[in-house]
């Protein structure tokens, strides 16, 4: 029978049933076509980007992507698979809420369903936009969220923990305000321990998502569900898991003349069975 194509409104769809379920479920962050389609081999439910990975790629740091080639990097990833892709979109690209609305809208052009807004600047100096215009800026990414003929998943950041402001209390009253202003998700990167974890998740009505990617304060699954963790995303972590491999493997041959990494890795004909033809 010939394959039936998925929608990106039955894409939608599912994504926010992911949410609903009774467990929790890892979305796997993908940095290129060929991760993609690995992870949708493995098995994951649903893919996100990260912006440090999609950095990464064009050989620069986190921060440092325009929209339109991060959205470019979105819509590869997209492609790739036919599962839901949620975007991580910084902070929308621009400081004014029209830019953070703008975002989402081509957000859902580039075949997107889902995306996230935080509230960190991008500027050293004054690192998180204020309560009121933090506020703002997911207000308007939530209405033209809710323009689109389909339920975009919009994910509310409140970057505290990554920021220099590590005040569980702030973290709590901004995601509560973002949870007020419509967000369907709410997200606090970096939080320290599950005692924040379970404090953050009891204070809100919507569905959490924790970040796996720092160590020390990575968690288990069963721990991150048991804490009221909906949604667990895995960030820069496995780009950087595979660049270490990378990195250890070019300094086997560069230093000892060795090719012992060969041993652990996939053949190519089992790396060709995740890929198209």
């Amino acid at each position: 029978m010939p394959h039936t194509p998925i929608t990106q409104q039955d894409k939608a769809h599912h994504f926010r049933a992911l949410h609903q379920g009774r467990h929790a479920f890892v979305i796997a962050n993908a940095w290129d076509a060929g991760s993609a389609r690995v992870l949708a081999g493995l098995g994951f439910a649903a893919l996100a980007t990260s912006s440090g990975a999609s950095a990464g790629v064009l050989g620069r740091r986190d921060g440092k992507v325009t929209r339109d080639e991060a959205l470019a990097h979105c819509r590869a990833i997209v492609d790739a698979t036919d599962l839901p892709v949620s975007a991580d979109l910084e902070n929308g690209f621009g400081d004014a809420p029209a830019e953070a609305a703008r975002t989402i809208l081509l957000a859902a052009e580039a075949g997107l369903v889902g995306g996230s807004i935080e509230d960190a600047t991008g500027k050293a100096d004054a690192p998180l936009y204020p309560m009121p215009q933090a506020v703002e800026r997911v207000a308007a990414a939530v209405e033209a969220a809710r323009s689109l003929p389909f339920p975009f998943t919009l994910t509310a950041r409140a970057e505290n923990y990554l920021r220099g402001n590590p005040s569980l209390d702030d973290t709590i009253a901004r995601l509560q305000a973002f949870e007020k202003a419509g967000a369907d998700v709410l997200f606090a990167p970096g939080l320290p321990d599950l005692a924040a974890v379970r404090a953050v998740c009891s204070a809100v009505g919507k569905p959490v998502n924790f970040m796996v990617g720092i160590k020390g304060k990575s968690f288990t699954v069963a721990e991150l569900q048991a804490a009221g963790a909906r949604r667990i995303s895995l960030a820069t972590s496995l780009y950087r898991a595979a660049m270490t491999g990378l990195a250890e493997a070019a300094r086997e041959v560069k230093e000892q003349g060795t090719f012992s990494y060969l041993e652990r890795t996939m053949s190519t004909a089992e790396l060709n069975a995740f890929m198209q033809d």
